[in-house]
């Protein structure tokens, strides 16, 4: 009796490979395998193995991508999806259709729907390609594999193999373009680039420090009493506007708060605080309660300010635009009970702009940057209409004008910038503040002398307990620097929490600081795109 799975093929040559084409429309994981086993038994070479059980898939694929398109042409289809959801349907292919196909051989049940639907798309032959592409990538794979290591052939085997194939389908094609270069250069470069890492891993080593920290002062919260007078310290969710209305008015930029409400108010309110205050275009909008620099945008006229009120229905702070074109943030912290606070760091913001070769395009400027081609996809969303313009040679464009790494900004270590002036100017704002005595003053300025001197600049916000010293995002620190600085931040944070609650300030409890994150991040809704 033979040993394959399916007994009836055991004939030769070209009737062997026609069975395989037709069981492939019954079962095609288990035609590949019984393929395999062809080969590794001697009854079929490895090619006509191959191709046939690729044929059979092909057939099959293109069977069902026609019955969605002729499908799609009956007129039942057609008065349950409308026209505008096959539009969104072929545009969504056309952006993804390489990936889906691909992933879709390894998800099972998800091809035969992902094919009626492509059939029925306007322009859903494309994908139908891709489909013949991930399976003249998968056929060989599960073919040679069981070919190799017989009926015991392990999963992880097929999979570890299917994985590199996917990888070489994605970076090949990249390696004959230099845009496509650069790209997969990026792409590779952030594992050791790690001010680029997402935040999650790189706060990872942090979480045993935090619990020796939480065992040493007997507490996992006691930190959130750090800033008594902001709301949880400064954690998350504190409204920027009340903390702005208790720092000197004359250190700060001009401020209105937008609350939410009916639309049409929005706009009435923000028309009339301008002309009451005399302010011009361009204006910064940021979120009341923002994070991470999201949602803040330069908004350059009216029209774009109604925009951005539409699209952030929350409340909003509205500045008038600060020209710099200098920015840093200071790291403030005072012990209590101590008279005169100091500077824990200053970071010095660089924005990134691109200069004009007089050849290359927005886009390829970008990508060319051995720095900017790290955060292309945020500066091409930005420039989206300029992406294609070829800059003259020396011209300049900006990037961005916010002072935010996650936008774009360069942060470089300000220790340079600090000067005995400087650390009083800030003490005396910051004893101003009742209850608070750790946080990250950002602020613009125009003239780095001045600034040093302690004057000349303004506030754009503070923000309390879960404020980084950013300086530890320099590129040019070596890691070991960027952690000794974090974790020097937290055990600062901890100790004046711990001094705080033994004056009877009570720290936020697990449960409620749970919630307080969980309601921040559930109701937030701002455009994450800064200018």
């Amino acid at each position: 009796m033979t040993p394959l799975p399916f007994a009836f093929l055991d004939v030769a040559g070209p009737a062997l490979c026609a069975a395989l084409v037709v069981a492939t429309f019954v079962s095609e994981d288990l035609t590949c395998f019984a393929a395999g086993l062809l080969v590794a038994a001697g009854r079929l070479d490895w090619l006509p193995a191959v191709a046939a059980c690729f044929v059979g898939i092909a057939l099959g694929d293109a069977g069902v991508w026609l019955v969605g398109r002729v499908a799609s042409r009956r007129a039942w289809v057609k008065r349950r999806l409308p026209e505008s959801r096959f539009a969104e349907l072929s545009n969504w292919l056309g952006r993804h259709g390489g990936k889906v196909a691909f992933a879709s051989r390894f998800l099972p049940g998800t091809r035969v729907p992902l094919l009626l639907a492509a059939g029925a798309a306007p322009r859903g032959t494309r994908f139908l390609m891709w489909a013949f592409a991930a399976a003249l990538v998968w056929v060989p794979l599960v073919v040679l594999s069981v070919a190799l290591f017989g009926a015991a052939a392990p999963g992880w085997v097929v999979l570890m193999i299917a994985a590199g194939a996917l990888v070489a389908v994605r970076a090949v094609p990249k390696m004959f373009t230099r845009t496509g270069r650069a790209k997969l250069w990026a792409r590779v470069s952030k594992l050791w680039r790690w001010e680029f890492w997402p935040a999650w891993v790189f706060y990872l080593p942090l979480v045993p420090w935090y619990a020796l920290l939480s065992a040493r002062h007997r507490s996992f919260t006691v930190w959130t009493a750090a800033n008594p007078g902001i709301p949880a310290g400064g954690v998350v969710g504190e409204s920027k506007a009340d903390i702005l209305a208790r720092l000197p008015q004359e250190r700060i930029v001009p401020t209105l708060l937008v609350p939410p409400g009916e639309h049409g108010e929005r706009v009435r309110l923000l028309r009339a605080t301008c002309a009451e205050r005399d302010w011009n275009f361009p204006l910064v909008f940021k979120p009341d309660a923002g994070q991470r620099g999201a949602g803040v945008k330069k908004v350059c006229d009216a029209t774009g300010a109604e925009k951005y009120l539409l699209a952030n229905p929350g409340a909003v702070l509205a500045q008038p635009y600060h020209p710099g074109p200098f920015e840093a943030g200071v790291f403030y912290y005072r012990q209590p009970g101590e008279e005169c606070g100091r500077i824990f760091s200053v970071t010095d913001k660089v924005f990134p702009a691109v200069t004009g070769d007089g050849r290359s395009t927005l886009e390829q400027l970008i990508w060319a940057h051995p720095r900017y081609r790290m955060q292309a996809t945020t500066f091409l969303a930005r420039h989206t209409a300029d992406a294609g313009h070829v800059l003259a040679e020396g011209e300049a464009l900006p990037l961005a004008r916010a002072g935010n790494h996650c936008q774009g900004a360069l942060f470089r270590d300000g220790s340079r910038l600090v000067t005995p002036e400087l650390e009083a100017a800030f003490d005396a704002i910051a004893k101003r503040f009742g209850g608070f005595f750790v946080g990250r003053f950002d602020v613009r300025y125009s003239d780095p002398a001045e600034f040093r001197a302690g004057h000349g600049f303004a506030i754009v916000e503070l923000n309390g307990a879960t404020s980084e010293s950013t300086n530890l995002y320099d590129p040019s620190w070596p890691l070991w620097r960027a952690y000794a600085t974090l974790f020097r931040q937290w055990a600062l944070l901890f100790c004046i929490g711990a001094a705080n609650r033994a004056r009877g300030h009570r720290p936020v409890g697990v449960r409620e600081l749970l919630g307080l994150l969980r309601t921040h991040y559930r109701e937030r809704r701002v455009d994450a795109l800064a200018d």
